[in-house]
């Protein structure tokens, strides 16, 4: 799934589960997580689709529904951008760090996606 803003943090997402199963220390686990990130996104493309139909419906130009989705919705990530993403992940996380990870990132940095 791409990243969206629409996305609840994880922190809301715990909370979420805590308040379900009534207990503050519930674990989120990473299904959970991705769970609740795909029914907010679904969640929010019904509703874009509802406005641009209300739009389309009350005489608004035809471009209008158009330009709103392409406005709300984001483009994917390119190949670069995540792959620069997933090298920050692994320096984070202790995998990756130094001269190579500087040759990395500056290989990725100059190519053109």
């Amino acid at each position: 799934m791409t990243e969206h803003p629409i996305t609840p943090p994880p922190e809301l997402a715990a909370k979420w589960v805590a308040e379900i199963y009534d207990h503050p220390a519930v674990p989120l686990h990473s299904i959970t997580l991705q769970l609740v990130e795909r029914a907010a996104q679904w969640g929010a493309d019904q509703e874009l689709e509802a406005c641009c139909e209300w739009f389309q419906s009350n005489g608004y130009h035809e471009f209008l529904p158009d330009k709103l989705r392409a406005s709300r919705r984001p483009k994917p990530r390119t190949l670069k951008q995540r792959a620069l993403k997933g090298l920050d992940v692994m320096i984070a996380n202790g995998h990756l760090d130094g001269e190579l990870a500087a040759a990395i990132r500056e290989v990725l940095e100059a190519s053109h996606d």
